[in-house]
């Protein structure tokens, strides 16, 4: 009828046929391939009588939309990602396979398809092509020294939250500390975490929207300058601060910039922290200094108790570091101080150093055969305590408890010092802040004057609210409640992904994430 209606039209008001089908097509609401069917049909009705047939009730479905076919598919496909890279052509590989060869042979004659066939399916399938997202690092988190020192941290944690301050992740109080405080004892406990993150000037978001006619622009190799921040956090307050004072330091390596960052640079900003933190609390509350298990954090101080290096016989003038100080005395068996030098009114050796043998044989230790400094290729025995004299020395408790610079500082300023266990930094709620700060970072405007970046990092750095560190603490205090219920770090993941209420993971969540993951 609509053709007919495009003739007459064409030859009663002397439309051209393209002109008459538009106005045919535009009233029925179409388009331009629809003007052009209509000439179409018109032309073959003229020339050969043929009407075009209606297809009414009849329609092309997809093989996908059987349920049973889909889901046998759509297994396949998920048992093979776990192991492999997905292809198209592995859609082709599971149709020829005689379980879905069986299950198409009732639905249609058809059993070969295409592989751009094969693409449409995958994404009928929520399969996307591009990059995979990475997941939480899990390397080393079941090794049995990291599970060791997890577990004796998970016991300390426990009595840590007791002198805590929890809040919810709206920022309102949900219990105090227990207990009463002993009067002059600083009762209650707030968590300062610290850690150091790098920016780079090329790091920008390597995904975006571009025009057609833009071309490809010549690229720096590498990532361009670098700025170290070092920060301290606290889920009460945010960033560590009072006023103008702030405990972050930012750092520019490099041989002409600011140098290395050094293990007394590093004490620097720790002394300045807990000054901070002092002042902020007016010396009514404790801190819990939290710092990641890295070997520059381990470092002792320049006369701390070791036996590395330490000579077998006197030494005039020895210790651990050029012009350093002397080291400090031990202690006896019997708990007397041990001082590891001769007095200055020695007749032969004033002031030496008195070596391994001579401090070993005051501690009534050495054997009867004599000791070699140290074992053939510096490897001792497993478990062997008395092999050499660095072995004996090593595996006495004085050198046994010495602490590292870090710890005897914060603890002699009256707060205490703990290290999150290795490989954990899902633990240190600092990491997700470094996240949100560098994913603001890389859409600022790109630039290679050194002072520019740096405005711009600390923008973003001071654009995380504090409400979001907050929120960033509780997630880290889940993993941690997780691993104190026996979850391992998969299983960790799953269950944080599935439940975000509180600091606390449910019994029922821990149980659902064994399910799901009973092997891992």
């Amino acid at each position: 009828m609509v053709a007919t209606l495009n003739f007459y039209l064409a030859e009663s008001l002397s439309f051209t046929w393209r002109e008459s089908s538009l106005l045919a097509a535009k009233a029925a609401g179409r388009g331009e391939r629809f003007a052009r069917n209509i000439r179409m049909w018109v032309y073959a009705f003229l020339h050969a009588g043929k009407l075009p047939m209606h297809r009414y009730g009849h329609f092309r479905s997809s093989i996908l939309e059987d349920e049973d076919i889909e889901e046998a598919i759509q297994l396949q496909l998920l048992e093979r990602s776990k192991n492999s890279y997905i292809r198209a052509e592995d859609i082709l590989e599971i149709i020829n396979t005689p379980e879905l060869q069986e299950m198409l042979s009732t639905k249609t004659s058809k059993t070969s398809f295409s592989v751009r066939t094969a693409r449409r399916w995958l994404k009928r399938l929520n399969w996307r092509y591009g990059c995979r997202k990475n997941g939480m690092y899990i390397d080393g988190h079941e090794r049995q020294d990291v599970v060791e020192y997890r577990n004796g941290f998970l016991k300390r944690w426990k009595e840590y939250e007791k002198r805590m301050v929890i809040y919810d992740n709206d920022g309102n109080v949900l219990s105090k500390p227990q207990g009463f405080p002993v009067p002059g004892h600083r009762f209650q406990l707030i968590l300062v975490t610290h850690d150091e993150s790098t920016f780079y000037a090329n790091d920008r978001h390597k995904t975006k929207w571009t025009h057609s006619s833009e071309k490809a622009n010549p690229e720096r190799k590498g990532e361009g300058a670098s700025i170290m921040i070092s920060d301290f956090l606290t889920p009460e307050w945010g960033r560590l601060k009072d006023e103008d004072e702030c405990a972050r330091l930012v750092f520019k390596a490099g041989k002409n910039r600011d140098g290395y960052f050094s293990h007394e640079d590093f004490m620097k900003q720790v002394e300045k922290a807990v000054d901070i933190f002092e002042v902020k609390t007016k010396a009514r509350a404790m801190g819990l200094f939290m710092f990641d298990n890295a070997p520059s954090h381990q470092k002792r101080a320049p006369d701390a108790l070791s036996a590395r290096r330490m000579p077998k016989g006197p030494s005039d003038g020895w210790s651990h570091h050029k012009d350093g100080p002397k080291m400090r005395p031990g202690r006896l068996p019997n708990g007397e101080i041990q001082s590891f030098y001769f007095s200055e009114d020695h007749p032969t050796m004033p002031g030496w150093f008195k070596g391994m043998e001579q401090i070993i044989r005051e501690r009534g230790l050495w054997p009867a055969q004599g000791l070699l400094a140290q074992c053939p290729g510096f490897k001792c025995e497993p478990g062997c305590t008395d092999c050499c004299c660095r072995r004996i020395l090593f595996s006495q408790p004085d050198f046994c408890q010495q602490k590292s610079h870090l710890e005897e500082y914060i603890t002699a300023r009256g707060h205490i010092c703990d290290f999150y266990p290795k490989f954990h930094c899902e633990l240190n709620f600092i990491e997700q802040y470094w996240g949100a700060s560098k994913w603001l970072y890389r859409s600022t405007p790109k630039t290679n004057d050194i002072q520019a970046m740096e405005n711009n990092v600390l923008a973003c750095l001071d654009q995380v609210p504090q409400i979001q560190i907050l929120r960033y603490a509780n997630r880290s205090a889940r993993f941690i409640s997780a691993y104190s219920q026996g979850l391992t770090g998969a299983q960790a993941v799953w269950a944080n992904k599935k439940y975000h209420g509180h600091r606390t993971l449910p019994p029922e969540m821990v149980k659902q994430a064994i399910i799901a993951l009973p092997d891992v």
